[in-house]
């Protein structure tokens, strides 16, 4: 089968080699997935430059952590997927820049055929995330107010989308016009341009000086922090992802502002397992449970065939053309999700 593969760390389009090697086996709880499309995600640019170090990924290697596509195979276990539709999230959390792959079946849902491509790609991820990070984990409530930080990006745009869909009164950071009218396209009331303005004085303006109730940041570095001044009393910081470079996972945060702010940091790490007490003892970690996913799955689907959120796709790409598509979205000139269809 054939698969993009990083041979040496570096920029897409100077390392990814498209290969010819063997198709994977999946193991028990495991499926085998006929890719027919891969989206891309900033953590696939961290692993191909070498610099992601919480999951390490040696070369050669093959990246892509999101695809759409036919369960082909079914390890011990798993025999109920076969023949399903599916999105899914591949073992380590690569892989899915090839024509197979193999994902763990806790990390796969079933995508019904109405949902047509490339949408039909574009919507496991960010919105799964989002769902945990303002419902569950900074409970967003009607009347309050959310900042959300690259708000035309895959997950901002689902951030958004959500935010409004809650009653929240919800503000955004882009860094183009462009962005900002797809942000305000959305429901944003407000859109800053992060490039130009002070997002921190326009915040507090706009809330009265108070701040704002949630801020959703998939950014950190010093985006972190300069949020960390417009936070409201008892507000919720939500932290869900290093856009701005992985090697901020590994920064320490100084804990003053948050002390004085008088504000929650709140964590977020979209993943599911199928035992959640086995994981918390062998991790000490927290992962819902599949079942809450496909729970959360459903109602996601009925939200969209409903039209009260849509996917926002920007870029459908060919297989060949997907290491210029990952150069193009390391310089940020992409919106939404861009789709690799194979």
């Amino acid at each position: 089968m054939r698969a993009w593969r990083v041979h040496r760390y570096g920029a897409p389009c100077d390392v990814l080699q498209l290969d010819e090697i063997d198709t994977p086996e999946p193991g028990a709880g495991e499926v085998l997935i006929s890719v027919q499309a891969v989206t891309l995600n900033f953590n696939d640019l961290d692993g191909i430059h070498g610099r992601y170090k919480t999951v390490p990924t040696p070369v050669p290697y093959t990246p892509g952590m999101e695809v759409l596509g036919i369960v082909e195979r079914c390890g011990a276990g798993a025999e109920a997927w076969s023949g399903k539709r599916v999105v899914a999230i591949p073992s380590g959390a690569v892989g899915g820049y090839a024509e197979k792959v193999v994902a763990p079946a806790a990390m796969t849902f079933e995508m019904p055929a109405r949902v047509a491509l490339p949408d039909a790609a574009a919507i496991y991820m960010p919105f799964h995330l989002v769902w945990l990070a303002l419902y569950e984990r900074a409970r967003l409530q009607k009347g309050e107010t959310l900042l959300v930080h690259a708000g035309a990006g895959g997950a901002g745009s689902a951030a958004l989308q959500l935010g409004v869909l809650a009653g929240a009164r919800v503000f955004s950071t882009a860094g183009s016009a462009a962005k900002l009218q797809l942000c305000l396209d959305l429901g944003a009331e407000r859109a800053i341009n992060y490039r130009e303005d002070d997002f921190v004085e326009a915040v507090l303006e706009a809330t009265d000086g108070r701040g704002v109730d949630v801020a959703f940041d998939a950014v950190s570095g010093d985006v972190t922090l300069q949020t960390f001044r417009c936070m409201a009393f008892n507000g919720r910081h939500v932290l869900a992802g290093f856009a701005s470079g992985i090697e901020q996972e590994d920064a320490g945060l100084v804990p003053r502002p948050v002390l004085f702010g008088n504000f929650s940091l709140v964590g977020v790490c979209h993943a599911y397992v199928e035992d959640t007490i086995d994981f918390k003892r062998a991790t000490g970690f927290n992962f819902p449970a599949h079942r809450d996913g496909e729970r959360l799955h459903a109602e996601l689907l009925d939200l969209i065939d409903a039209g009260s959120i849509r996917p926002v796709v920007g870029r459908a790409v060919t297989f060949d053309e997907l290491p210029f598509a990952l150069d193009a979205m390391e310089r940020r000139d992409t919106v939404g999700r861009t789709v690799v269809q194979l």
